[in-house]
């Protein structure tokens, strides 16, 4: 068992690759704005150090942004971010009883929910929780 899926130790969790390739062909991604040099899924990415979440998102930044956010307890202010931003598309858990789902996300953005458990890139087994991929504004403009 990857205990990492069943407590706070680790919260980054790495896109799976075909999923992204997926996304990436419908939306053509400039920017990742959670990641590592390890897991980043664009050429252009923002890492911890860059604080994305202090940056503007706004008219400077190339759009669409992809967002796969640290999954503790910090991921609202992630959703907010983006909800606020617009021009992104982000893989979250599919936590509908969260505030974060009711103020940012539930009939604000379009919600795709994932068929099954992801398995995430570097780990041996399925997430121990449902999946969605959120479309925040219009990232293709």
């Amino acid at each position: 068992m990857n205990k990492g899926l069943y407590t706070s130790n680790k919260d980054d969790w790495e896109t799976p690759q075909g999923l992204f390739d997926e996304l990436n062909k419908e939306f053509q991604f400039c920017i990742d704005v959670c990641a590592s040099k390890e897991n980043a899924k664009c050429d252009t990415f923002w890492t911890k150090e860059v604080d994305a979440l202090s940056m503007d998102w706004g008219e400077d930044t190339r759009y669409p942004l992809w967002m796969n956010p640290p999954y503790g307890r910090e991921i609202g202010k992630w959703v907010k971010k983006a909800s606020e931003s617009g021009g992104v598309v982000a893989l979250l858990p599919a936590r509908t009883d969260t505030r974060w789902f009711h103020d940012y996300i539930y009939n604000k953005a379009e919600i795709r929910f994932i068929k099954g458990r992801l398995k995430f890139s570097n780990s041996k087994n399925s997430a121990p929780f449902p999946s969605m991929i959120v479309v925040f504004g219009n990232p293709k403009q």
